[in-house]
């Protein structure tokens, strides 16, 4: 999966744009009436995510692994 990919779900799912700082972008969302903050580097949009960051940014989501499938 792209970096570009995981933000749309994001998105997608209510996340926005919290804040930045370099090439980490932080996005804050709602999941199952509880706040959330995701942070993403965000330095090459087009780079797939290596699997440990993933797993680390879907759980930080709190978002179904299903949903990034």
């Amino acid at each position: 999966m792209k970096f570009r990919d995981f933000v749309s779900i994001l998105e997608t799912h209510g996340f926005r744009l919290d804040r930045q700082r370099g090439s980490h972008k932080q996005f804050k969302g709602t999941v199952g009436g509880h706040a959330r903050l995701v942070t993403v580097d965000y330095d090459q949009p087009g780079e797939d995510v290596p699997k440990r960051n993933l797993a680390s940014m879907i759980r930080q989501s709190g978002l179904p692994k299903k949903v990034f499938r």
